[in-house]
């Protein structure tokens, strides 16, 4: 950072203490961020950007009871000139579509190291878009189905290949290795597979599997 350049004001609202204490390290040793406060409730949040002047929210909605995509959208149209970075642990196709439809292009999973942190970091000074890998899987991913596929029991064909793939007994290491995706797409798909189909289980999703006809009722039973 040039000595002419202002750091960059930065506001952590997350609840997950490792989380909050690896950014602000990982900032603190970057030079250009200074953290001024971390909060971990909506109300905090709001108090804090309006007596603050941050320049950076980094933020997981899911942790300080933003329920919904409208919620986001009014606090970034009531701080035009915030900057936004999300960070979760699981992000779905569709969530990934409602961030984009406000504006938020910035968007990483809570498993990024060091380095990915640093260039999510990067992408946000520059003005720049930002997606971890495995989120880019999903955001560019063929639209399979007429729909936008979050109707319960819409299943892409990928999708649908990953559970017969579980029903086979493969491990998500050994699911991610067969497809050449990573590991943690794989556990993306997975959660929204199990949302989709409203199942909480192997058995219940074997069962419903076997209900739909994707896997062979002969070799399962339940």
């Amino acid at each position: 950072m040039k000595k002419s350049d202002k750091p960059v004001q930065v506001l952590i609202a997350d609840s997950q203490f490792l989380i909050t204490e690896s950014l602000m390290l990982i900032m603190k040793d970057d030079g250009r961020f200074i953290v001024d406060k971390v909060v971990n409730e909506k109300n905090d949040l709001i108090n804090t950007l309006k007596r603050n002047n941050t320049s950076l929210l980094i933020i997981d909605p899911s942790l300080l009871d933003i329920e919904s995509i409208a919620e986001l959208k009014e606090i970034k149209y009531s701080f035009p000139d915030l900057k936004f970075l999300i960070i979760s642990n699981i992000v779905s196709k569709k969530e990934l579509h409602e961030f984009n439809s406000i504006g938020i292009t910035n968007v990483i999973l809570k498993t990024a190291g060091k380095d990915e942190i640093t260039e999510a970091l990067n992408a946000v000074v520059q003005h720049k878009k930002y997606y971890s890998n495995e989120l880019l899987d999903l955001l560019f991913e063929s639209n399979e189905r007429k729909n936008s596929g979050d109707e319960k029991g819409q299943l892409t064909n990928s999708e649908i290949e990953i559970v017969r793939l579980i029903a086979d007994g493969l491990t998500t290491k050994e699911i991610a290795a067969r497809k050449f995706i990573s590991f943690h797409t794989v556990i993306s798909h997975r959660k929204n597979i199990f949302r989709k189909l409203g199942v909480s289980s192997i058995s219940e999703l074997i069962m419903y599997s076997i209900k739909a006809g994707w896997i062979d009722t002969i070799e399962y039973h339940i």
